[in-house]
């Protein structure tokens, strides 16, 4: 048995800025809070920063020029923070809008830094309209995908508009182009990047807050996107733990049982050995999930670079690796939900050149008693020794231990022995997201 969230943990820069800007919190201490604040005196200088821009283009912009809509390449650093800033246009009124910390999201877009841009690219564009921005989108390529699965898709992301199917026609237009200039025939998403990152369009449970690196976006996404040609791919579910699942007890003596007779090894992460455990974690990944739709697997850079993303959010008993002798066989993340505290700072980590926000966020971070199951993952030949489940039931004693609950997000809306398993459970299935595909016009 296996599941693993849509491969979402590498794409936690936000974790990494935040809690290297803390004190006093998991395992962090006060130089880090230093080395934030210098972070932050960069970006107040202006400098320069590589934005993620096609290196594949024309001389010129590429619009597309129905008047009074146009749609233009995102290049200079001005338009890049334009790009980052337009969603608060789009949630102003959104209660359960999270609002991204605008620094995680300048380290997302920066293609020198961001691993994905060792073996990939994309492109950000804005929409127009009488010179005010009505929408925006990303366009990327991810050869490892095709040549994994010998498809010909490029995927499109970051996808905001207003409710106006001119705008979300042109943003998809536009992102098609530049797929097919790279030789695409076929556009997916909602994907950022790739699916090693957030993925998928909210199609019912708008009402809840995002979870940690899930998605959110208004009900009329879906009409435009279907609007505009895409059909359904694929759907992802998330599921809501509120109490201690009574059929535990039962489920863990069968688990314990088998096992056993596997001579498992169940251990928490070794934080001090960060760079091995997450190596392990990719070994594990790599091959759990590589008859998975949708799977593309984590390069070494992508690997390296989520292990310290994450480690000062992980708490090593809800973050486990299962063994036989040295042998990794599965593993699992859970961590607190750290949009708990982001909803109180909007996206800012200082005001007035003060640290307000993140006093606030550290705040608010250390009252946060919800989490979320973000990653679990177990090798084929061993998903019926009981291994996912005595992981999942190891992590909800410390999370319950400690007053937590929370979501276990994503499993795919076909794999029905871990869909059955989390409903055994006690879980409610409280949200859908979807992956929308369309061929791209010759």
């Amino acid at each position: 048995m296996v599941e693993l969230v849509d491969d979402q943990f590498a794409n936690a820069h936000l974790v990494r800025l935040i809690f290297n800007s803390s004190t006093g919190l998991v395992f962090l201490v006060r130089a880090h809070c230093r080395k934030s604040l210098a972070r932050l005196s960069y970006f107040s200088a202006r400098k320069n920063i590589p934005l993620a821009r096609s290196d594949f283009h024309d001389a010129k912009r590429q619009r597309v020029t129905a008047h009074p809509l146009s749609v233009v390449e995102v290049r200079s650093r001005a338009e890049r923070d334009t790009f980052i800033k337009f969603p608060w246009r789009i949630y102003k009124n959104d209660s359960a809008w999270v609002p991204p910390l605008i620094i995680e999201r300048k380290a997302f877009l920066d293609r020198e830094k961001h691993p994905f841009y060792k073996h990939g690219d994309a492109a950000l564009f804005l929409a127009k309209r009488n010179h005010k921005i009505v929408g925006r989108i990303m366009a990327s390529d991810d050869p490892n995908y095709n040549a994994l699965h010998q498809t010909n898709v490029g995927c499109f992301g970051l996808f905001e508009s207003i409710d106006d199917v001119d705008v979300a026609k042109a943003l998809f237009d536009t992102a098609a182009d530049w797929l097919r200039r790279r030789g695409r025939s076929e556009i997916m998403g909602p994907i950022d990047y790739s699916t090693n990152y957030v993925c998928g369009l909210l199609i019912d449970g708008f009402e809840h807050p995002p979870t940690l690196l899930t998605a959110h976006n208004p009900p009329y996404y879906a009409r435009l996107i279907e609007t505009c040609g895409f059909q359904k791919e694929k759907d992802w579910y998330a599921w809501w733990f509120s109490k201690y699942p009574e059929p535990a007890a039962r489920l863990r003596k069968i688990a314990e049982t088998r096992a056993r007779k596997e001579k498992i090894i169940i251990r928490p992460i070794d934080l001090k050995k960060i760079d091995e455990e997450g190596q392990k974690i990719r070994t594990v990944y790599n091959q759990a999930w590589e008859k998975n739709w949708g799977f593309v697997p984590f390069t070494e850079a992508e690997a390296e670079h989520m292990a310290h993303e994450l480690k000062p959010l992980i708490v090593p008993g809800a973050t486990l690796i299962a063994e036989i002798g040295e042998r990794p066989i599965g593993f699992v993340i859970g961590v607190p939900d750290v949009n708990v505290a982001l909803r109180k700072i909007n996206g800012r980590l200082t005001r007035f050149g003060l640290p307000i926000g993140l006093i606030k966020l550290l705040y608010y971070l250390k009252k946060t008693k919800t989490g979320r199951l973000i990653a679990l993952g177990v090798v084929q030949e061993y998903r019926r020794g009981g291994i996912a489940e005595m992981l999942v039931l190891r992590l909800m004693d410390e999370a319950f231990r400690r007053g937590f609950t929370g979501e276990l997000s994503m499993t795919l809306e076909d794999n029905v022995m871990v869909n059955r398993f989390i409903e055994a459970m006690g879980a409610a299935k409280y949200k859908t997201y979807r992956i929308y595909r369309r061929p791209i016009a010759s």
